[in-house]
């Protein structure tokens, strides 16, 4: 690392530890708590784990470290966050969960640095995506979404999306390889990840969690059209308008099976129902309005007092304690964590085709969230990347973000070609 890179990382290291320090110290002044030694234990995990990170990506030659540092940012923020709803203790869970996202984010990265090697690989993420619908069928219980291990569950359907991801990316570069299949001019290999978002839709509807769909049908979408515009690979305007006529087709078939429950919710009155299906969502309105611009200081919110405050409406929980200013600068620093790519563009159209996965899987996932909690749109049940709580949400938003880091720290390996012809002498005469 340069002197000039040492400096900035320097700075870097020094802003985010100040930013939890702050935050910490409106803990101490503001916030509701037993004794200080909470506190101060969660002081502590919070600075440790900062400090330990910095010194492990030190290991780590990569061309920028910006999404890192933003991402233990938004991590120990989260610690921080969890550890404050109902009253300040440390949530010995979530601490967890942020290191073991911290261990994937690194697996993510060492994965997807040589998009060669991944392009060679794309029958084994066949296979594997294929063993995990395998697993969510069978070991999942009677249309279940879980694996109850006992002492702790496991969501197999979120370790879907950075499978699915790379499935959508390792066979960009086959674009050009078409066939005519009744006079369409056809990729084989699209026809592969069509059919996979299908099975995926038939699954996620069998173990009703229809929440993730609009999820992957983002991450197909936005690989389609990655692939389409490959460099060099013609557009099938028939393809394009079959394509969307078959969407259109779908999303109504879609609404007609859809559960009697989802329909529901489709067009219920939160308030006039406001102790039967549209309670959660009242609640967290009230929320968000008790605890205006600044909050009501943490560990004072009363939302904890209903199901899934730190999960599914972990947005309005962050708001009546933190304040929608604070809330929305949260979501505001994950969007630019996000919008890194375009500040440093990845080095290969495959690592591009990476990130636009990615993106849309964590922009699709907030939405949902956020706009459920708001009661802008039906509530949906899933989680805010990072902040909310959840092992298997903070594992494989991990991954995916060192997928993204990867994208701006690539390998090219070149084979070096040696000429061995010895060179002539020649001698002035």
């Amino acid at each position: 690392m340069e002197k000039t890179g040492k400096t900035k990382y320097v700075i870097s290291a020094f802003f985010v530890l100040m930013a939890h320090i702050s935050m910490l110290y409106s803990m101490f002044y503001n916030g509701n708590y037993d004794s200080p030694s909470k506190l101060i234990v969660l002081a502590m995990a919070v600075i440790g784990l900062d400090i330990s990170y910095f010194i492990a990506m030190l290991f780590f030659k990569q061309t920028t470290y910006t999404i890192d540092f933003m991402l233990i940012f938004i991590l120990n923020i989260s610690l921080i966050f969890q550890s404050s709803f109902g009253g300040i203790q440390l949530s010995v869970k979530h601490l967890i969960t942020c290191i073991a996202s911290l261990v994937a984010c690194r697996l993510g990265y060492i994965l997807c640095r040589d998009h060669k090697w991944l392009q060679t690989k794309k029958k084994a993420f066949y296979i594997a995506t294929g063993i995990i619908m395998f697993v969510i069928l069978t070991l999942t219980g009677s249309r279940s979404m879980w694996i109850d291990l006992g002492f702790f569950t496991i969501q197999p359907s979120e370790f879907l999306k950075p499978a699915f991801i790379l499935v959508c990316t390792t066979y960009v570069a086959e674009q050009q390889n078409k066939i005519s299949v009744l006079n369409f001019n056809i990729v084989p290999e699209n026809l592969i990840c069509t059919g996979f978002i299908i099975l995926i839709c038939g699954l996620q509807w069998w173990c009703r969690d229809l929440g993730s769909l609009p999820t992957f049908v983002a991450i197909y979408l936005c690989g389609l059209c990655a692939r389409l515009c490959y460099p060099k690979a013609k557009l099938s305007k028939k393809l394009i308008i079959t394509g969307i006529a078959l969407l259109g087709v779908l999303a109504i078939v879609a609404v007609i099976l859809a559960p009697p429950y989802v329909k529901a919710r489709l067009f219920v009155d939160i308030w006039s129902d406001s102790t039967g299906d549209g309670y959660q969502q009242s609640q967290a309105l009230i929320a968000i309005a008790n605890g205006g611009w600044f909050g009501k200081g943490a560990g004072n919110g009363d939302l904890h007092n209903i199901f899934a405050y730190e999960t599914d409406l972990v947005f309005a929980s962050i708001c009546e304690e933190w304040g929608l200013f604070f809330a929305l600068m949260v979501v505001s620093v994950i969007l630019i964590m996000l919008a890194c790519p375009l500040v440093n563009p990845p080095r290969s159209y495959f690592h591009a085709t990476l990130a636009t996965g990615v993106c849309s899987a964590f922009v699709v996932q907030m939405a949902l969230n956020i706009f459920g909690s708001c009661n802008m749109i039906p509530f949906t049940g899933v989680t805010v990347p990072f902040i909310s709580q959840g092992g298997s949400s903070m594992v494989t938003c991990g991954f995916m973000m060192g997928m993204l880091i990867a994208g701006q720290s690539p390998v090219f390996k070149n084979p070096v070609v040696k000429n061995n012809k010895k060179r002539k002498r020649v001698t002035a005469r």
